[in-house]
């Protein structure tokens, strides 16, 4: 079974994509939903309290996210420490729930900074979905409902969308220009491919140990 990253920078339309993946049958791992989770982990919760002080409670004790999120994307060292706390639990879990899915030929995570959190190796190939700055920026702008400089911060901190395309395996354009469905439908029967080449491979005994 393969393992996919989908990544692409904030306002690309990653969510968009991998909808289309999942009605294919292909099971996603939004990494940025599962992440809230450990937030309420005791462990987690106090590390995070240990770096950041307990200015980001609520009033309830609980972790303010949009308080931590405000701090981290106005700080990139703060942003690289949650990343290192959260991230290795996020690929342990993401792992774990992988090996749920055993007899697909492949499961995808959905995640924005694959390449900039240093977790590219964990996947056979990643997929990115690529949309211009200016386009992504007002496609934040309405969902968030937030101003164009909070969107630039956040920004800042992911790698230049061409420079992402470039590493990665396969690109999906997403900037209203070409229809997403055929794209992801190419994609998918080439991954499909490649993973029924790789069973063979395991069957007859000529997979790389």
């Amino acid at each position: 079974m393969l393992k996919i990253g989908l990544t692409g920078n904030i306002g690309s339309g990653k969510t968009v994509v991998s909808t289309v993946f999942s009605t294919l049958g292909i099971p996603v791992y939004h990494a940025d939903d599962e992440s809230k989770k450990f937030l309420d982990d005791p462990a987690v919760k106090n590390e995070i309290l240990k770096h950041f002080g307990y200015g980001i409670l609520t009033n309830s004790q609980e972790i303010n996210r949009r308080s931590l999120a405000t701090l981290v994307f106005t700080d990139e060292r703060a942003l690289s420490l949650l990343n290192s706390i959260l991230h290795p639990r996020i690929m342990r879990d993401f792992s774990n729930w992988a090996s749920l899915h055993g007899g697909l030929p492949y499961v995808m995570q959905e995640a924005a900074i694959i390449f900039e959190s240093g977790f590219r190796q964990e996947f056979d190939y990643i997929v990115d979905v690529s949309c211009p700055k200016e386009i992504a920026i007002n496609r934040v702008i309405k969902r968030d409902r937030i101003d164009g400089n909070s969107v630039l911060r956040r920004m800042q901190f992911q790698l230049d969308d061409a420079e992402k395309s470039r590493l990665s395996d396969f690109v999906i354009i997403n900037d209203g220009s070409e229809m997403v469905i055929p794209q992801v439908l190419a994609i998918h029967q080439k991954l499909l491919e490649i993973g029924a080449k790789g069973n063979d491979d395991i069957a007859s005994g000529t997979a790389d140990a």
